[in-house]
């Protein structure tokens, strides 16, 4: 006697299928569902007919899958709720000062500041600024105490020539007595001037640097950090 599984007739078997997918593909298949289950029904053998218990368990196998995909649905609506919420609160970041998980900086009017922290004493260090081209432009002595650390560029390269305004990246390698190197991270802190929500991911802009939202890891008020 042949067998109908609802819920195999229910899950789609293609990657590309989502929750919205997979509840058309119930309401689509519930007919079949039926179909085959009236042309079992009839064409079951009198001396072996069909399981009562058999017939309720498939409906109530369909009932589940029915459940789940709604289920699904109400927690993916929940979801975008939240993050629509997540997004919108994110204007709420204009105008503060914002210190983000970022090796990049804004080069403006002959200046760009980075911090940079040692996790532990280093027996030399090196800092090395790269423009948006990829090419090295200054090369200089890090610190190498244990600990956070400014530096502002004075938007120079190693033959003293002023670079333009842009994005530029600052890299720090450190290594210790033993020549073992060491994770440096680097953070940038400034006035965030508008937030991006055109895209997937929400994008922070502080003046010329714009950086994904989930990278800042502090705000304050401009005024506070001002004091």
């Amino acid at each position: 006697m042949t067998e109908i599984n609802p819920i195999g007739l229910a899950l789609p078997n293609n990657s590309a299928s989502g929750t919205e997918l997979a509840a058309g593909q119930l309401a689509d298949n519930f007919d079949t569902f039926l179909t085959l289950l009236t042309e079992q029904l009839q064409n079951q053998d009198p001396l072996n007919p069909m399981d009562s218990q058999q017939f309720v368990s498939q409906l109530v196998d369909f009932s589940s899958v029915e459940q789940l995909i709604g289920s699904n649905q109400s927690l993916q609506s929940l979801l975008e709720l939240q993050s629509a919420t997540a997004r919108m609160s994110a204007v709420d970041y204009i105008g503060k000062q914002a210190t983000v998980s970022t090796d990049e900086a804004a080069l403006s009017g002959g200046q760009a500041s980075w911090t940079y922290g040692l996790p532990r004493e280093a027996d030399r260090s090196q800092i090395v600024i790269t423009n948006e081209q990829g090419r090295v432009v200054r090369t200089l002595d890090g610190e190498t105490g244990a600990g956070p650390h400014d530096f502002t560029w004075d938007g120079r390269d190693d033959a003293g020539n002023l670079q333009p305004d842009g994005v530029y990246t600052l890299q720090v390698v450190a290594k210790d007595r033993d020549d073992n190197g060491m994770f440096v991270p680097v953070r940038v802190t400034g006035q965030v001037t508008g937030v991006d929500m055109s895209g997937e991911q929400v994008v922070v802009e502080m003046g010329g640097l714009r950086v994904p939202a989930d990278r800042v890891i502090a705000l304050r008020n401009a005024a506070a950090a001002a004091a």
